[in-house]
């Protein structure tokens, strides 16, 4: 396998939705949004999801996934911790915090288990207590040389593709929907992408505030298929 489509695999293989590391059971508040009437049809999950793209992952979740990358790759792994406990302290509701960490538990779970990895990555992974996914996957992408930003144009395509499945089921949507909403929006991934790269510490920050009103109503919320 040569040096660019074993990277390929490696990365088709993190963001594939077998992966498992719970992911489909999450919604991120969409299904309380569904549940208030805010979302009703293809529509209202487009904007929705577009909105959340545009204000939360774009400008917090993507640009503190690279500056993650960075810091594993460079063997920076207090600097790594510092922005997984950012990122775990940004988090909207008890639910999201809840969701990434499960996640990257899973993951990093994962990773130890693979016969290729080595003690010492082992125990560099088994330095964070707590561990957000986007720690976990931006590790992933350093230990196996994944070109970052294509790692991040892919995660943002699995956050994507997540969200829109979890649209399907619960607005509902039909697939042809589904795939309408995945083509409009997944044109916007290259730009975001460019964004998290040039902005600044001083300019992170997620402003969604439905999306941590929803968050926390999801948890009381009387009938629930996901689990934020």
């Amino acid at each position: 396998m040569n040096y660019i489509s074993s990277r390929l695999v490696r990365l088709l293989q993190l963001v594939s939705p077998t992966l498992p590391v719970g992911a489909y059971s999450y919604s991120q508040g969409l299904e309380s949004a569904v549940e208030a009437g805010i979302v009703r049809d293809a529509v209202g999950a487009q904007q929705w999801v577009g909105d959340l793209l545009e204000h939360s992952i774009a400008r917090m979740e993507a640009p503190m996934l690279m500056r993650l990358i960075e810091s594993w790759s460079a063997g920076d792994d207090a600097g790594a911790a510092r922005w997984n406990a950012l990122f775990l302290a940004g988090r909207e509701s008890a639910e999201l915090r809840a969701e990434t960490l499960q996640m990257g538990y899973s993951l990093r779970k994962l990773l130890t288990e693979l016969e290729e990895t080595d003690e010492k990555t082992r125990a560099r992974l088994a330095g964070l207590e707590e561990i957000s996914f986007p720690a976990a996957f931006a590790f992933a992408v350093a230990y196996w040389q994944i070109p970052a930003r294509q790692a991040l144009v892919a995660y943002l395509w699995a956050w994507l593709e997540n969200q829109v499945m979890a649209a399907i089921k619960l607005v509902p949507l039909g697939q042809t929907d589904g795939q309408r909403i995945l083509l409009a929006l997944g044109e916007r991934l290259a730009a975001t992408a460019e964004r998290a790269v040039s902005l600044t510490d001083d300019e992170l920050g997620s402003f969604a505030p439905q999306l941590a009103i929803f968050s926390s109503r999801h948890e009381t919320q009387y009938s629930r298929l996901f689990r934020s």
